[in-house]
């Protein structure tokens, strides 16, 4: 009676660790999912702070979890084990095909739990591998792009300043030009002022040739009224001539 009662005790003692662990590991399973969404949106959030924050989390989460697990399994292996050596106890005796076939059927259960438990975390752990990769790649383009941003905001600087220099320098050269200019012109004036001033002069000084010189202008006017006058009397006599 009390092998039958230790016997119904530890397969009791299984299932319930068996229920235990079914229910971790369906939470186990949620939470590589969620683990795996949250990083996808961590990965293509522009936000620096509650990313982390949550990744942080779920990372305790997880590991909490699988001790847990882990820890169950422990003890649903020990339970089989103590299953064993009761059933090879009641087999050197009478053997059980019963008994046989429950206890393989409880360590299916635990393989099967095992199965799932490694291969939940192997994804996980991937998951966790391309957040880092990802994460670390992400990192590297922001701060290429505010290195690039930077860089071309103080070229657009540089190219400002040099094109102010640019004009500075352009409006000197005019200002220089003007004013060589109107030194030229001020010398060319004083140079007039005294060729008129010196043939003023000349003229008061020698009445005789400035009387010579209007004798010259009359005698060429009257030329040029008497050449004048020849050539309207040629035209007026062809004229004539032509019509009659």
């Amino acid at each position: 009676m009390a092998t039958g009662n230790m016997w119904e005790d530890l397969r009791k003692q299984a299932r319930q660790v068996e229920n235990e662990i079914d229910l971790k590991l369906v939470s186990f399973s949620k939470l590589g999912t969620n683990f795996s969404a949250l990083n996808e949106r961590d990965i293509n959030s522009s936000s620096d702070s509650s990313p982390l924050l949550n990744a942080s989390n779920s990372e305790r989460m997880f590991d909490t979890m699988a001790v847990e697990i882990e820890r169950l399994l422990i003890r649903l292996s020990d339970i089989n084990d103590r299953m064993a050596d009761y059933a090879t106890k009641v087999s050197s005796t009478s053997p059980s095909a019963a008994l046989l076939h429950i206890l393989q059927r409880h360590r299916d259960i635990l393989q099967d739990y095992h199965h799932e438990f490694k291969k939940t975390k192997a994804n996980i752990a991937a998951c966790r591998e391309r957040e880092d990769l990802l994460g670390s790649v992400r990192r590297e383009i922001d701060s290429y792009k505010n290195s690039s941003g930077l860089n071309r905001r103080t070229e657009l600087y540089l190219k400002e300043n040099e094109h102010i220099r640019n004009a500075d320098r352009i409006a000197d050269e005019t200002i220089g030009v003007a004013i060589a200019t109107k030194e030229n012109l001020m010398s060319q004036r004083g140079t007039l002022k005294k060729i008129t001033n010196g043939v003023t002069n000349m003229a008061n000084r020698f009445p005789v040739i400035n009387s010579l010189v209007q004798r010259i202008n009359l005698r060429k006017r009257r030329d040029s009224l008497v050449l004048g006058g020849v050539i309207a009397v040629c035209i007026t006599f062809l004229l004539w001539y032509a019509f009659h």
